[in-house]
């Protein structure tokens, strides 16, 4: 009898598990998502409205489609287009969404050492940084905010090496941390900058530029790879931040009163 009570309780056990993991969703997101706090204002709304709970794996942009393309997550809220648009054109993501975008802006010490201040667009300003031998912060890990960096540095006909260029391998938060520390420069999405705005000395040092557009877009894993993808639960996160609430929340979002994201979805 004792035998069979703990057999009975073992497959009660297993039961459980597999009914808690059916409503369980895997996303892998960019740091600027949680660092923001954006997704711990909106994942407890979409929980509630829906009963699925959702676990944030958060990454750099390239970490997060890597995740996708091993079927270890079943959707991505990223923020590279040309990395997304090769994601989902290789078949590993499927119903891409356009969600939100803000923008980047290069922040730096208060005197601006470089006077990127007076730039006349963003390679310029990057320009001025290398010409300076200003200490530059970068991601240096594949992310969104690193891909953009890399594509502005070509721009401008750069190949930043040398002491003041420093790849981190961090995320957008301890980033910026590093280039406070270092009173250097470092490319941003404005949303994580203005989340820890209170906690450091260092200042927009240039922004404005289109080159400087920073969109979001989610992808559903495809399922024809993976047959564990919870491909259902993911369009319902695709839906639900695309609707007119999501975008709604999206909107209201904010920062001692500064809006973070501006939602795009159509």
């Amino acid at each position: 009898m004792k035998i069979r009570r703990i057999l009975i309780a073992l497959l009660l056990f297993v039961s459980f598990s597999i009914l808690s993991q059916e409503d369980r969703l895997k996303l892998a997101t960019t740091t600027s998502t949680e660092n923001s706090g954006l997704l711990d204002y909106l994942l407890p709304i979409f929980e509630k409205d829906t009963g699925i709970k959702v676990d944030v794996i958060s990454v750099g942009t390239g970490k997060a489609l890597k995740l996708g393309e091993n079927g270890d997550v079943d959707v991505v809220l990223v923020h590279a287009r040309s990395l997304e648009d090769k994601f989902v054109q290789d078949g590993y993501g499927v119903d891409r969404k356009d969600v939100m975008y803000n923008d980047f802006i290069i922040l730096g010490p208060k005197k601006d050492p470089a006077k990127i201040k007076k730039a006349k667009n963003v390679s310029d300003a990057f320009k001025k940084i290398a010409n300076k031998k200003a200490v530059f912060i970068s991601r240096g890990d594949k992310s969104g905010t690193h891909i953009k960096e890399l594509e502005i540095w070509e721009k401008s006909g750069i190949k930043p090496k040398g002491k003041w260029y420093k790849e981190s391998g961090l995320g957008m938060e301890e980033a910026i941390n590093m280039a406070n520390n270092e009173l250097g420069y470092v490319l941003s999405d404005r949303g994580t900058y203005l989340s820890v705005k209170s906690k450091i000395d260092l200042a927009i040092c240039y922004e404005g530029d289109k080159e400087l557009f920073n969109p979001y877009g989610i992808i559903a894993v495809n399922p024809a790879n993976k047959d564990y993808i919870k491909y259902d639960e993911a369009m319902k996160l695709i839906e639900w931040i695309t609707s007119e609430n999501g975008q709604k929340l999206i909107n209201d979002f904010k920062i001692e009163g500064e809006q973070l994201f501006f939602g795009s979805a159509k």
